[in-house]
């Protein structure tokens, strides 16, 4: 006797708390959704800060160096005006167009594949489909009272009987 009163309160447990999280999931998926958004968009906030931080740590080196070499802006007007180099003796290496486009495509890619990175589970964003959601609602509902109905504490019939020896 001992034993089915455990298994009944174990069963109990295990349909209740299954269909508490279900139902709940269910109702709580718009939340989920938009929790997993908001720390998507954090994620991106903080790679951001992370690049303009880096940016402006480069703009104060570059700024340093020239404040401590004068010929700093004769070494890199060429590169950055476009201009022929002064100096005749060296040689330097010109970029083409291929190269140029070719670098800008890999950048490029490597730009949107980060982009395009989701931060909500699959299995969030298909939860929360009217047909899915309602679908769960009900199975997590019929759970909860499958486990009231079939496992609720069995009457003691023993009680319940008139004691014939006790007349």
């Amino acid at each position: 006797m001992q034993r089915q009163v455990i298994i009944r309160v174990l069963l109990f447990v295990l349909f209740f708390s299954i269909g508490a999280a279900v139902l709940s999931g269910s109702v709580l998926c718009d939340d989920l959704v938009h929790y997993y958004q908001n720390e998507q968009q954090l994620r991106q906030s903080l790679e951001l800060m992370e690049r303009l931080k880096a940016l402006d740590a480069d703009y104060d080196a570059l700024l340093r160096q020239l404040e401590d070499d004068p010929n700093f802006v004769k070494r890199i007007a060429p590169a950055t005006l476009g201009t022929e180099p002064e100096d005749e003796e060296t040689v330097y290496p010109e970029v083409t167009v291929e190269q140029l486009e070719a670098a800008r495509r890999i950048l490029m890619a490597g730009a949107e594949e980060r982009t395009d990175e989701s931060g909500v589970p699959d299995w969030i964003v298909r939860c929360s489909r009217v047909p899915q959601r309602t679908a769960l609602f009900v199975s997590g509902a019929f759970l909860i009272l499958i486990s009231f109905i079939c496992f609720a504490p069995a009457e003691d019939r023993g009680q319940n009987t008139q004691n014939p020896e006790g007349s």
